[in-house]
């Protein structure tokens, strides 16, 4: 079965106030289950997902990015494939995945891992955010493939003052250099700060998973940037999470240097 059928489109935003983090970025943004395909308790899928989800817990820290595949092979009417077999990928954020950092981005793929379950107990595909993480696995192959169905907008805090046309085509002028910029960076992340007005900065942050090509990753979050004024109505800060992409963008630095 096709992703596009495992998860439900859902975009919309909501309040900071509605979804509190704490500095670590401990709890989740959000999430997707799958709405038709199930497993159950103690079948080969259960194992083979605990299996990939430490996998991808022990990989991903290493280069802040994983993908791992966990089933049987075997050749079914002269296809040879994987059987009951998960897919699942991991990207922590690009400043928590370097030396210092290593630690914050285990902690967050762990806790990603443990809390899907939680949330999806027994569904073949899911998909979780969290400040320094994202957590991703089905029950079909999706590595290389733009995923253009998981897609989640979330508001930050303030309001884009009496002249908000200008402020967005500020704002995705410079989400579109950060896009430029995460795309032929080998991590596939960029950062920046632009001075806005006087005495204000906007703080722009830009990531894709690194399956994607360099030419799928500039299409992918040009793609996801383009919606702003339609999702935030005003807002001063926000981001859009992706199956494949991301993007944030604040008045005020959230992320590390």
């Amino acid at each position: 079965m096709s992703s596009s059928k495992l998860f439900t489109i859902i975009l919309f935003s909501l309040t900071l106030s509605l979804i509190l983090q704490t500095s670590s970025g401990a709890n989740p943004l959000f999430r997707f289950c799958s709405s038709s395909e199930y497993f159950s308790q103690n079948s080969p899928y259960e194992s083979y997902l605990k299996r990939l989800s430490n996998s991808l817990i022990y990989s991903t820290p290493q280069t802040g990015f994983s993908v791992s595949i966990a089933g049987k092979y075997r050749n079914q009417h002269g296809v040879y494939g994987l059987a009951n077999g998960v897919y699942g990928l991991a990207l922590c954020r690009g400043d928590v995945s370097n030396n210092v950092s290593t630690l914050d981005c285990k902690t967050c793929v762990s806790e990603a891992t443990k809390e899907i379950r939680s949330l999806c107990p027994y569904n073949k595909g899911a998909i979780i955010w969290y400040d320094y993480c994202m957590f991703k696995y089905l029950d079909t192959k999706f590595f290389g493939y733009i995923d253009k169905i998981n897609t989640y907008c979330y508001t930050g805090i303030g309001n884009s003052g009496s002249d908000p046309a200008t402020f967005y085509y500020k704002t995705k002028k410079f989400l579109n250099q950060l896009a430029e910029k995460a795309s032929v960076n080998p991590k596939l992340y960029a950062t920046g700060e632009l001075k806005i007005e006087e005495s204000e900065k906007l703080y722009g942050l830009t990531q894709c998973t690194k399956d994607l090509s360099r030419s799928d990753c500039k299409k992918c979050l040009d793609d996801i940037i383009n919606p702003i004024p339609n999702c935030w109505e005003g807002a001063k800060g926000g981001r859009i999470l992706g199956g494949s992409c991301n993007f944030r963008y604040e008045t005020y630095p959230f992320f590390k240097e």
